[in-house]
């Protein structure tokens, strides 16, 4: 019997409605959520193939984790480091920030060099916008704003495009193009406040503060669902800062992320890595411990979007795996 669940797509943080197909409470497919308001019932073709994850799904084992628990006990907590990602619902992300603040373990909270704006332009912004500043190819990496800023550029809208790529799609609907440093791009164009500043990535940390004393709207667009909602809860830091803490780890505990697929570091320098994941992925192939949670279509949440937007899911399928809470009320009830 087939049976159609609403949910979020998890494949980027513009926070697009998707619905997912059951067939007797197995996935079978996808289709776009015609009534909601963020996408209006268009999908990429990785919110499309987000459900793919249940290919390779995990099966929990008790013992493992309460050898993590015995892990956790014995090591320095100075040297536990906990990777806060935006692949996590904000309840989860509660719990991580609460374990390592009870446990003085470390946060990791990166996302392409990038951090929170307090203030962010909305989708309509874009969309209304006279002049956009886009950095990155966002057209084939969040084709949902790509949507708007197509649409700001049919309402006559100058859009400014500074990417590596010239023959990109991002790039072949620019009136300019540019492929040179953040700074420059940003120091070589007259931004008023009636433009919008729409941006995937940078060279650098110190470009983010470029960027919002450039004195128009920002958006910054996350690579994970709920970036913007991870740092609401703790500071992002730089690539460059995270080698370093990971340089310093001991015990790296990995919260739904394929950190290997994240970040250039060698991973294997590492004593000892936990994985906390509904599927297996890079990181699960290297790491001493593996813990199987539920998806994100397998428990209720909320995830908070680019333009600061928390909307809430509900679950889709059941689940044996516990979530990520879960998972951490074990450890911290083991664990006294």
């Amino acid at each position: 019997m087939f049976e159609i669940k609403h949910t979020l797509c998890p494949s980027c943080s513009v926070g697009c409605g998707i619905n997912v197909i059951l067939d007797s409470e197995e996935i079978v497919g996808t289709f776009p959520y015609k009534r909601h308001p963020i996408n209006e019932g268009k999908n990429c073709s990785n919110g499309r193939s987000s459900i793919e994850i249940f290919e390779e799904k995990l099966t929990f084992d008790s013992k493992v984790l309460d050898d993590v628990v015995g892990k956790l006990k014995s090591c320095d907590a100075e040297k536990v480091t906990a990777i806060f990602s935006g692949n996590n619902s904000n309840e989860d992300l509660e719990a991580i920030k609460s374990l390592c603040e009870s446990k003085g373990f470390n946060i990791l909270a990166y996302d392409n060099n990038l951090k929170n704006f307090e203030s962010v332009a909305s989708y309509d912004d874009v969309e209304n916008a006279s002049n956009l500043f886009v950095i990155g190819n966002i057209l084939y990496e969040n084709p949902l704003i790509g949507r708007r800023i197509v649409r700001a550029k049919a309402n006559g809208a100058k859009v400014f495009v500074n990417d590596e790529l010239a023959n990109s799609p991002t790039a072949n609907i620019a009136d300019e193009f540019t492929s040179v440093s953040v700074k420059e791009f940003l120091d070589s164009n007259d931004i008023g406040e009636d433009a919008v500043i729409v941006f995937n990535k940078v060279d650098s940390f110190e470009d983010l503060d470029l960027i919002a004393s450039a004195g128009s709207k920002v958006l910054p667009v996350y690579s994970k669902p709920n970036s913007k909602g991870a740092f609401n809860l703790v500071d992002a830091i730089s690539k460059e800062d995270a080698e370093e803490l990971l340089k310093n780890t001991d015990v790296l505990l990995v919260f739904n992320e394929d950190v290997v697929n994240e970040m250039d570091f060698d991973f294997k320098s590492i004593s000892q890595i936990v994985a906390f994941s509904p599927a297996k992925n890079d990181t699960t192939e290297i790491a001493g411990f593996v813990i199987p949670i539920k998806s994100w279509l397998e428990e209720d949440g909320s995830f908070t979007n680019s333009e600061g937007l928390t909307q809430e899911f509900k679950s889709a399928l059941e689940s044996d795996n516990m979530g990520i809470a879960e998972v951490i009320g074990k450890i911290n009830g083991d664990a006294e």
